[in-house]
């Protein structure tokens, strides 16, 4: 019982004025590697639906002109990325000797936004439940070292908020670390990236499709199942309600709903840390991990280069 106890107490710690993605993001990986993850539900569904619901309310807190703004300057990063991600990480999976449908899934991660377009193309290509693992902990633990890395980067290199938002949505896989990162940078830093980052994860289906088809079994009658990011829709008609809306509704309700999602992301990123394992981390394996970081170093060093020159 004292173990459920100190996850509600970190929980509610994480929610006061002293907590923060990367503090909450921390706790969790101590929880986990210390006493484990005494709620193993909170994995999966509830985390989830928990940080799509709270991208949603962080919509109310956002101008569509700004957003718009925001996805036009880059929307040419999102396609040279993604699909150079993809190609590269074929070649380096080769290189390697990763399984195919594993180095795909790696591949997909670090392209448009980690454990969601992992769930998304690994149903397409029929990948085993064992690929689905390790490359969801490949991508998970560099997640968690960009949640941290990312900001002193930045501040070292003195990358403007907009700099910042731009390079975080291209270069972090997980939309919750990218709204961590950029929500400890700053709010046009956090409106930046929320905004390129699900326009970046509009790409899901396509990129499915696209790998549904190469990996199609000749005479296969099979159905493939494609998941849609409908909580980015979602997103959108909150930015337009927020931008529309009559001016007789109090700016305090949408400032309380942006508070609500700024809270329910803290919450998120410390579930997230708290469900990663040791035997998670073992099945990751040395070269799949080494395809993530290779990967991951150059659409870092790459997007970095092109925000210093185009923006």
């Amino acid at each position: 019982m004292w173990q459920k106890a100190l996850f509600i107490l970190l929980v509610l710690f994480c929610l006061s004025p002293w907590g923060s993605p990367p503090i909450a993001l921390a706790l969790g990986l101590i929880l986990a590697f210390t006493i484990g993850n005494p709620f193993p539900e909170v994995e999966g569904k509830v985390t989830k639906y928990l940080l799509q619901g709270s991208v949603v309310f962080l919509g109310f807190g956002m101008n569509l002109t700004s957003v718009y703004k925001a996805g036009k300057d880059g929307i040419l990063f999102t396609i040279a990325t993604i699909f150079g991600t993809l190609i590269l990480g074929y070649f380096v999976g080769r290189m390697l000797g990763v399984a195919s449908k594993t180095s795909t899934l790696i591949s997909s991660g670090t392209a448009i936004c980690g454990g969601s377009a992992i769930a998304a193309v690994a149903p397409a290509i029929d990948a085993e439940k064992d690929e689905i693992t390790v490359s969801m902990g490949t991508v998970f633990v560099l997640n968690s070292v960009a949640l941290f890395l990312f900001p002193v980067i930045g501040h070292l290199l003195n990358l403007t908020q907009h700099q910042f938002g731009i390079w975080s949505a291209i270069a972090i896989h997980d939309t919750s670390s990218v709204v961590g990162a950029s929500a400890t940078y700053g709010p046009e830093a956090l409106a930046v990236a929320t905004t390129v980052k699900l326009a970046r994860a509009l790409w899901i289906a396509p990129v499915a499709l696209l790998f549904a088809y190469i990996y199609r079994e000749r005479g296969s009658e099979k159905k493939t199942k494609i998941a849609i990011p409908w909580f980015i829709f979602l997103f959108l008609l909150a930015t337009a309600f927020r931008s529309y809306a009559p001016s007789s509704i109090l700016p305090s309700i949408y400032d309380a709903l942006v508070n609500l999602a700024k809270a329910g992301l803290t919450v998120t990123l410390f579930f997230i840390g708290v469900s990663l394992s040791r035997e998670t981390l073992k099945k990751c394996g040395y070269m799949a991990l080494l395809e993530g970081v290779i990967l991951w170093i150059v659409i870092s060093v790459v997007s970095l280069f092109a925000v210093f020159e185009l923006l």
